[in-house]
């Protein structure tokens, strides 16, 4: 590793200083809606409205299978998300946002993105 200002050694830390900065900004405004970043990360990735299967899902929120199935459930039981067999596939399940889900989203991020806007700077001329 390289003693130059810069490198990519001085790169880890900043960056999970900046993970952490973040996680605790949207974990803040999360926990008000009693919803944890997982479930954040499960709501951002059906934002895009086409069903996606469990394992991707899972990928996405960075859980094992059995621990997204119990989010999911949670999530169904708030009527944020449902489930339905993939019509091309009908051994698989897709998850989608119900209507709820897709305000509630809209909603959340409007309230991270203005959380998160003094963390941004203006691009230098």
């Amino acid at each position: 590793m390289s003693d130059l200002p810069g490198s990519a050694a001085d790169l880890l830390p900043l960056l999970t200083r900046a993970e952490r900065l973040l996680s605790r900004r949207v974990g803040g405004v999360l926990a008000d809606e009693s919803l944890s970043i997982e479930a954040w990360r499960v709501l951002c990735l059906l934002a895009d409205h086409l069903g996606h299967p469990m394992s991707e899902v899972a990928a996405a929120a960075s859980l094992p299978p059995g621990t997204l199935t119990k989010l999911v459930d949670q999530l169904v039981d708030r009527n944020l998300v449902f489930r339905r067999i993939d019509p091309f596939d009908r051994r698989r399940i897709r998850a989608y946002l119900t209507d709820r889900g897709r305000r509630e989203h809209q909603r959340l991020s409007a309230r991270i993105h203005a959380e998160l806007a003094d963390l941004s700077t203006p691009d230098d001329p």
